[in-house]
């Protein structure tokens, strides 16, 4: 078995740490160990929270590492006060030490120096299934990830992670050109996020408002295919990023391959958004009803 380090070049690290070859050992008949690398949301429709709802919703053990307070509500960020990068560091290897991890999903970084910590955790414990979410910019306008910063994930974090799953304002940030505006260039856009190094891209196009339906691009496993879906209509759609990548990380482990765990989890994330507005939390953009299968 070929893990990430072998693949970057760098030596993977044997025993207890060796991720990938523990994850192997498992089994299938075990539940999925995913952990979720993001920062915080005290409403609970995005970041951190959101993961973890996510994660149990779809058979998965989750697990967390907080990179980023953030004080938010439906309605906006308040506030950010990043975690220190050592920190990140300390809370990834001490967790990495001793469970196996069968997933990944990465969402808010903030700062250079927490991307390469990450980066560096990566490097050394090679764990499978790593899904990246370019947590870059709040639904209210609110920069999550330093301008300087964007530099660092394209060139030093994107080739090292399976799937990148951005919506079309990240893309454009990540590829340094105009947003598109129509689902006609979003497969070209896809290619030249893989020329960055990207082994898997989702391209999200729920931006593209004047399209009748809601049309993801999957490039991946040798093949690219529109999944479309009904468009909800709803204001519940806080944290819809985080969930539907969430969801593919903890479904990847079960799944023969990026594309149906990818085609699944966007299946969830719809009826998590059509359950929606069975919940009343807050005065702005609601979150979805994870739990929409249970109650």
């Amino acid at each position: 078995m070929t893990t990430r380090a072998a693949q970057t070049g760098r030596p993977a690290q044997t025993g207890p740490a060796d991720q990938t070859t523990r994850a192997a050992r498992s089994g299938s008949g075990r539940i999925p160990n995913v952990l979720t690398i993001a920062g915080t949301d005290p409403s609970g429709g995005a970041g951190i929270q959101a993961d973890l709802k996510a994660f149990s919703a779809n058979g998965a053990y989750g697990m967390s590492v907080v990179t980023a307070l953030v004080a938010q509500t439906t309605t906006g960020v308040a506030e950010v006060r990043e975690v220190p990068p050592e920190f990140v560091t300390a809370q990834l290897a001490t967790l990495l030490d001793d469970v196996r991890v069968d997933a990944v999903k990465i969402g808010m970084l903030a700062n250079a120096e927490v991307i390469r910590a990450v980066v560096a955790v990566l490097d050394r414990y090679a764990p499978p299934h790593v899904v990246l979410d370019p947590v870059m910019v709040a639904k209210s306008g609110h920069r999550l990830l330093a301008d300087d910063a964007v530099a660092v994930l394209r060139d030093e974090l994107l080739p090292r992670v399976d799937l990148i799953t951005p919506n079309l304002p990240e893309a454009a940030d990540l590829l340094g050109e105009p947003e598109i505006t129509g689902s006609a260039g979003m497969a070209a856009q896809a290619e030249r996020l893989a020329d960055l190094g990207a082994k898997q891209v989702l391209l999200k196009g729920g931006h593209l408002r004047a399209e009748p339906a809601s049309a993801d691009l999957f490039r991946g496993d040798g093949e690219v295919r529109w999944l479309r879906s009904e468009r909800i209509d709803t204001t519940n759609d806080h944290g819809t990023g985080c969930t539907l990548s969430a969801a593919i990380a903890a479904l990847r482990p079960r799944r023969p391959d990026w594309a149906s765990a990818v085609r699944d989890g966007k299946e969830y994330l719809t009826e998590a958004l059509r359950a929606a507005e069975r919940l009343d939390v807050g005065r702005g953009h609601g979150p979805v009803h994870h739990f929409h299968r249970w109650w």
